[in-house]
């Protein structure tokens, strides 16, 4: 059975977008919230004008995709070079063996997901498992696109987007319950991917913390969209994206902000996150923290942080490998996932239900319909990072390249995806209207002006302090060997540590700070990133009733721009500063060190 296809037609691909002010500039709030809604994007305080697209007759521009090349693993890893370096330490398996992409799902296999946050095997109150297809899958074939559709800013849509966009959400609503186009059936595919009711390897599967989770968001995202275009019969109609990483958006948007009348609205969500309360990247659960000026510096700063500084190589962005051999042992999440997404999902939720429902808890977070405008940005990331230079490109490893999904597509086929086929969004048909990115000049800067009350020589060694729990702020230095970093490649600031995964944890980190650290500020030079832990908990491996909770992970931060900035590259010892924010005594440091690795 063939997909349909849609020609879209219509493309806005070259946006141009000016303001009264500079993001970059501002001195007091009124200045960074440059009209942030729509009405007054409307109105032409903010101008956003849309040209023809200049793009090819086939509508994209995907020279040399890595999607059309046949890989063979050992040939290409041989080929790497230095890159492997970072495929290797960041747990690659070796060289030299045979391909392990991970394979579709068996949804005869599919069984009872669990729900996060809980320590004693919660099972979600619904089966999270796809409706029965009466056939076999087929292989899905990428339509061919006269243009490129334009995924809009949610804050800027204007009255006849915003009808289209509740309509169609109002119609996959309606559709019957066993109908896998209907709302809250497409809400169950994340359930089962992602609170493991689909088992690989005989162990439970989770594309979360792994490279998967920008590949498989994008395919879900692509055929929830393709869906909303059938409903309405539009297949110029996009999704938004909540343009967090821009100051105009940090906000719920106001299209989700309205009353239970709306197809977008959704119960359970913080409700004192509302009615444009500005938000916090970093969340932590604290509303009082920092003023709203300093929450927007703290997220740009966060943006810089995890899009430029934290992820100048492949692995340290997309996540470590998850390959068909299911080893959780060296999993570990990307800069985007880890902050913002985690953060944002916490944000949105729901602090009166039990596990914090629905978007603070993997599996009801896609039954809240900002889900998909959140998931459009993360989606967007992707694209952007691509463009800021260095070697911040695709992995070249074919078991990433070859893993597959399943999907139900909008004429309710069952169709296998993979993952080579959506390194491009320009070749699946969309792209996103342009907005400012301050982010990228939103380089943290120098604002101590006293001198450190401890340095790396008054205080204990790692060794020495770790482990530790992490139920206060601990300092202490860490020795770096060596004090160089040649060209091509980047140093590591590597913390291992132990922690509960059932709870919701962040802490961040800086470098050649002490107790003293003014927490509430990060867009300042010597932060150098946080962890953020959404709860999670992972089904016994054996046939024993006991859950373990405990997970061992090793966090990763880039640290040679921020040495650089600090004027310590010389320096053989390094002041490192643990702040908790949430979460501390779930955490137990074990070991940090630094280390060299190809990027």
């Amino acid at each position: 059975m063939a997909t349909s296809t849609h020609p879209i037609i219509s493309c806005p691909n070259n946006i141009s977008f000016s303001t009264k002010s500079s993001p970059r500039n501002f001195s007091r709030p009124s200045q960074i919230f440059i009209n942030p809604s729509r009405a007054a994007a409307r109105r032409g305080d903010v101008k956003i004008r849309c040209a023809a697209s200049s793009e090819g007759a086939d509508g994209h521009q995907n020279p040399d995709s890595l999607s059309s090349a046949k890989l063979d693993r050992r040939n290409v890893l041989l080929g790497l070079g230095g890159l492997y370096g970072a495929y290797n330490l960041a747990g690659g398996s070796n060289p030299f063996a045979l391909a392990d992409p991970i394979p579709i799902p068996d949804l005869s296999h599919c069984g009872k997901a669990i729900i996060s946050n809980t320590k004693d095997n919660e099972e979600v109150p619904y089966s999270c498992c796809p409706p029965p297809f009466d056939g076999p899958y087929v292989d899905y074939k990428i339509p061919t696109f006269s243009q490129l559709n334009c995924r809009p800013a949610a804050h800027a849509v204007d009255d006849e987007y915003l009808y289209k966009y509740k309509t169609a959400i109002q119609k996959m609503k309606d559709l019957p319950d066993d109908d896998p186009r209907n709302f809250y059936q497409q809400a169950k595919v994340h359930c089962a991917y992602c609170n493991e009711a689909y088992k690989l390897n005989e162990k439970s599967y989770q594309i979360h913390y792994t490279w998967l989770f920008f590949p498989f968001h994008r395919w879900y995202l692509y055929f929830y969209e393709r869906i909303l275009q059938s409903l309405i019969d539009d297949p110029t109609f996009t999704l938004p994206y909540w343009n967090w990483d821009n100051p105009q958006g940090m906000i719920l948007p106001e299209i989700f902000d309205d009353d239970e009348s709306s197809p977008l609205y959704d119960t359970l969500r913080n409700q004192n996150h509302r009615k444009g309360y500005v938000m916090d990247l970093a969340y932590a659960g604290d509303e009082s923290y920092a003023s709203d000026f300093q929450k927007v510096k703290n997220n740009l700063a966060v943006m810089y942080r995890q899009m430029v500084t934290n992820a100048p190589c492949p692995l340290l962005f997309f996540g470590k490998p998850l390959r068909a051999d299911n080893d959780w042992a060296h999993s570990g999440m990307g800069t985007i996932e880890n902050i913002p997404h985690n953060s944002i999902h916490r944000w949105v939720g729901d602090p009166r239900e039990k596990h914090n429902e629905d978007m603070g808890n993997f599996y009801s977070a896609a039954r809240d319909s900002v889900f998909y405008c959140h998931h459009s940005n993360v989606d967007r990331m992707w694209t952007l990072w691509k463009t800021l230079g260095g070697n911040r490109k695709d992995i070249a490893d074919p078991d990433w390249l070859q893993t597959e999904f399943l999907f139900y597509d909008e004429t309710k086929t069952l169709v296998k995806v993979k993952v080579a086929d959506c390194v491009d969004n320009e070749r699946l048909g969309y792209t996103f209207e342009k907005m400012p990115t301050p982010w990228k000049d939103f380089k943290p800067t120098r604002k101590r002006k006293g001198k450190l009350k401890r340095t790396a020589k008054s205080v204990s060694a790692s060794t020495t302090v770790l482990p530790a729990t992490l139920d206060k702020i601990r300092t202490f230095y860490v020795t770096r060997s060596p004090t160089s970093t040649p060209a091509g490649k980047e140093e590591m600031l590597d913390l291992t540590f132990d922690y509960d995964d059932t709870q919701f944890i962040r802490f961040d980190v800086f470098l050649n700070e002490d107790e003293e650290v003014n927490t509430k500020e990060l867009d300042r030079i010597e932060y150098a990133g946080s962890f953020s832990n959404l709860p999670h908990v992972h089904k016994p491996t054996d046939d024993s009733n006991t859950t373990t909770t405990s997970t061992n992970t090793t966090f990763s931060l880039a640290i040679s721009e921020v040495l650089q900035d600090l004027r310590l590259q010389g320096d053989d010892k390094i002041l490192v500063t643990l702040v908790p924010k949430a979460g501390g005594s779930f955490v137990t440091v074990t070991e940090t060190k630094t280390e060299i690795i190809d990027c």
